[in-house]
């Protein structure tokens, strides 16, 4: 059956050229971001747990998470988490299959309290986060849907929105808040927690980046050490940026400290993370499933973490959009901008969306004609291999939020 791919000239200003550009990302301590890292992580565990146990993956969502922040007392050098933060795993799971029962909460506690544990480092699990899991029972009945000699049916009529490739501000943002942890944090500025925000605006060729971090009291000594830890920062993330760009860039961060408050006046946490004191977060409220929000750009606000990689368009088109997008860009020569739209018909097999649209900006004098044949068949490639999206997933090979 032939597909119904769309490949059409898009007559815009390409990002880079338009005059203001917005992107933002909640780091992986942000508690939206927790909540998607938990769906997420607790979806594939269930997706393995499933496969050794019956050979495949089965019904299940785990895309309701809910954090409830707690209570906290931070200070320099220490400081105590007075109230729990609390967590309850909510979703849908096969519990039986073919006589048999699957042990989904026990699977589902045991993934959710390894990513805290991997994931904010200064956490206490005994003492400062209380997880709870009410998964409901999904229906063994759609085993069918879920076997992989058949391309699966679509869950819903939905769609999902990719685009590539990033702009210089998008990879800032990006590795920004990824490079702090992964680098400054581990070699230089432990007190550097994982709940970071970066903001990023780019006007004409100023790019200012406004940065929130929670840091970690008990690896900051005082008031000083706070501050030169700041300072420390904003040095590593100016000279970070010039790897990306040769535009200029400026870096706040914590701008709404007033030092001369003392420790309850700047962003000072016990754990790492605003979760601790507060901020409640919630699945699907942060990132897009390329990692950052870009208002500049098309979007789904479809949650992607914990939704099943099988048969849920929300989960397979977003991340699969994406993928698409940023193959165009590497396989097509003269290709500025790529917006892949993937719109599903519920029942239908998900290889064979109602449309694949991949709008293009090429760049000034291509032959267009070529640009579209080119990039139509990279996108029947990835509709004809769909199902690779779904290993993506349950191996950890490709991110969510």
């Amino acid at each position: 059956m032939m597909r119904n791919i769309k490949v059409e000239h898009l007559h815009e200003t390409p990002i880079e050229k338009q005059e203001i550009e917005l992107v933002e990302r909640k780091g992986i301590g942000h508690p939206d971001s927790i909540s998607d890292g938990l769906a997420e992580a607790v979806s594939r565990a269930l997706c393995k747990e499933y496969i050794n146990k019956c050979g495949a993956v089965l019904h299940h969502n785990t895309d309701e998470t809910q954090i409830v922040a707690g209570r906290s007392n931070p200070q320099f050098g220490g400081g105590e988490v007075t109230k729990p933060i609390y967590t309850l795993l909510v979703g849908r799971a096969t519990k039986t299959f073919d006589g048999m029962e699957i042990p989904v909460e026990s699977v589902a506690l045991e993934a959710a309290r390894d990513y805290v544990r991997n994931t904010i480092v200064d956490m206490d699990m005994e003492r400062d986060m209380i997880i709870d899991c009410k998964l409901g029972t999904g229906s063994s009945d759609l085993r069918d849907v879920f076997h992989r000699d058949h391309v699966p049916m679509a869950n819903d009529t939905s769609f999902g929105v990719g685009h590539a490739p990033f702009s210089e501000l998008e990879q800032i943002v990006y590795n920004t808040e990824r490079q702090l942890l992964t680098d400054l944090k581990k070699k230089k500025i432990p007190g550097i927690g994982e709940d970071i925000k970066v903001m990023g605006l780019r006007d004409k060729d100023d790019i200012s980046l406004t940065i929130c971090c929670g840091m970690v009291g008990k690896h900051i000594d005082d008031m000083d050490h706070y501050i030169n830890a700041k300072e420390e920062m904003t040095e590593y993330v100016l000279d970070l940026a010039t790897k990306y760009t040769e535009r200029n860039v400026f870096a706040h961060i914590n701008t709404a400290d007033d030092v001369e408050g003392g420790c309850d006046c700047v962003f000072l946490t016990v754990t790492g993370t605003s979760a601790e004191m507060g901020d409640d977060g919630s699945v699907g409220r942060g990132n897009r499933s390329n990692g950052l929000i870009t208002p500049n750009r098309p979007m789904s606000m479809e949650a992607t973490s914990g939704k099943n990689p099988i048969n849920h368009i929300g989960k397979i088109y977003n991340i699969l959009s994406t993928q698409m997008a940023r193959d165009v860009v590497s396989a097509v020569d003269e290709v500025s901008d790529v917006h892949v739209k993937l719109l599903s018909q519920i029942g239908q097999p998900i290889d064979q969306p109602l449309v694949a649209n991949a709008r293009i900006i090429p760049e000034e004098g291509a032959n267009f004609a070529n640009i579209r044949s080119e990039a139509e068949v990279v996108i029947d490639d990835w509709l004809e291999n769909i199902t690779k999206i779904t290993d993506m997933v349950v191996n950890g090979d490709v991110m969510t939020f």
